[in-house]
Order: structure tokens, then C-alpha cells, then sequence
């Protein structure tokens, strides 16, 4: 069975035996892991680990939206963006570098912790740079929209983006529905098992529009442990429940959507 994360922070505190994760994630099945940068400082620091561990390892580079527009939180275990936050010159830094990363992303709206509408639009301003970014490189786009999901389907139903990641997707069903008839792919984290948003996104999307991710070290499958790419073990068996499936159905599909998305 091959199993793919496509989407984790490696270079996160948390993961103080790297090694260790990443062979215990072969041992799963893993084949291909995508480390996303959301920041200048991580951006660089999923680069060298691409370089380091590839094949196995990927990356993708992000504009996270809070820490472009300096909003960014502190203590999250990740290199904060502690300078100006420069889009333009990082969306050129992407461009230099697009044979080296598997996608863009992630990026786009957060409406949870920002509530101020001015600080919204500027949000939505560099949302706008990143897609027509994507739309250009031709790379696949990660899209985070944490309580911004119609916003961020407005922005993109309107774009040129050939390939849309809906990374950890939280928006209603209706919201959800109009993603996959747009052609979006939604990854669906390991924490599935307890978190019922999860669940109804696996039984709505077409397996053919489904990917697996772990948000590492975030979205973990139990309280009290880090999350970890071995874990899309789990997301995979709860798919193939829930679609009346084999384990080994639902991962060589993926399989191939992954390839179909970011190869």
C-alpha cells in the first residue's frame, strides 16, 4: 500500500528526531511527503529539507495569510516572520525556484483570527498576488481558508488555477460541494476520527478528488501526541469505512491523485 502526506510542518520544534519520523513513516508505506513553508524563514527551511531528503521529502512554499500581513502568531514551534513580510519578492523567490517545489501554499484567507476589515481586504489583496503567482508558474495551489471558505471560492472560481488544494477544509457542505464541481481537491487530515467536519468531507468528495495529509504536528489523531506522517494510515482506513472500500483501494487512488496534482 502507498501511502502520501501531502501536507506538514517537518520543520516544526516538535519534531526533535526527524529521522526517526520520517523512517517510521517508510515502515507505513509512505512514498511521498510534502513539508510546507508558511513564512520567508520556513520557506527557506522546507527548501534545504526538500534537498536533504528527497525523493521522499518534497516542499511547498507558502504566504501564509496572517504572516503576510504581519499578523502572524508567535510560539507556534515555527521560525516566526519577524521582518517585513515582502510578497512581492517572495512570490519572485517562488517563481526562481518553481522546479524545486511541489506546489504553492499554503495561502489564502483568515478570517478566524482576523477580524478587522481592512486587515481582510489586505488578505484578500495578496490572495489575489498569489493566485495570479500560481497562475503563472503553472504550480499547484494550497489554499488555506479558515472561516473565509466563500471568500476564498469567490477569488478562485474566478482565477485560471488548474489545480486547487483544499488544505484541511472546514466550510459548510454546500461550500464543499461547489470546491469539487470546481475541480478542487480536498486533503483530508488524520485527525478524522474526531473531528466530524473530516468525516463529511471524505463521504462528499469523489475519491478522485481526495488526498491525505496530517498537518503535522497539528491535527493530531489522539490528544496528547504529535501527529506525524505515518498517520494518513489512518485518515486512509476511515475513507475506505466510510465509501465501502479496501484500504488498498483508497491508497492507490490517492496515489494517483497525488501524482496527477503535484508530478
Amino acid at each position: 500500500m502507498i501511502l502520501t502526506d501531502d501536507h506538514v510542518h517537518l520543520n516544526h520544534k516538535l519534531y526533535t528526531d526527524l529521522e526517526g519520523v520520517l523512517e517510521r513513516a517508510k515502515k507505513a508505506g509512505v512514498k511521498a511527503i510534502i513539508c510546507s513553508g508558511v513564512n520567508i524563514p520556513t520557506n527557506r527551511e522546507v527548501l534545504e529539507l526538500a534537498r536533504k531528503y528527497g525523493p521522499l521529502v518534497k516542499c511547498s512554499f507558502g504566504i501564509y495569510p496572517t504572516d503576510a500581513i504581519g499578523k502572524g502568531g508567535e510560539g507556534t514551534g515555527l521560525s516566526p516572520q519577524n521582518e517585513h513580510f515582502n510578497v512581492e519578492e517572495e512570490l519572485e523567490f517562488i517563481k526562481k525556484h518553481k522546479g524545486e517545489i511541489a506546489a504553492i501554499g499554503e495561502a489564502g484567507l483568515d478570517y478566524h483570527w482576523i477580524k478587522d476589515d481592512a486587515l481582510k481586504r489586505q488578505m484578500r489583496e495578496i490572495f489575489e498576488k498569489v493566485i495570479e503567482c500560481a497562475e503563472k508558474t503553472k504550480l499547484p495551489l494550497v489554499v488555506h481558508s479558515r472561516k473565509a471558505e466563500s471568500d476564498c471560492m469567490d477569488m478562485l472560481e474566478s482565477s485560471k488555477v488548474k489545480k486547487v488544494v483544499q488544505h484541511c477544509f472546514t466550510g459548510k457542505k454546500k461550500t464543499v460541494k461547489r470546491g469539487v464541481d470546481l475541480g478542487h481537491f480536498f486533503s483530508i487530515p488524520s485527525a478524522i476520527n474526531r473531528v466530524p467536519q473530516f468525516s463529511m468531507n471524505a463521504e462528499i468528495v469523489p475519491l478522485k478528488q481526495t488526498l491525505t495529509e496530517t498537518d503535522g504536528p497539528y491535527m493530531t489523531p489522539e490528544p496528547g501526541r504529535v501527529s506525524e506522517p505515518k498517520d494518513v494510515l489512518i485518515t486512509v482506513k476511515k475513507i475506505a469505512e466510510l465509501k465501502g472500500l479496501t484500504p488498498e483501494e483508497v491508497a492507490n487512488q490517492i496515489w494517483l491523485n497525488f501524482q496527477e496534482v503535484y508530478c
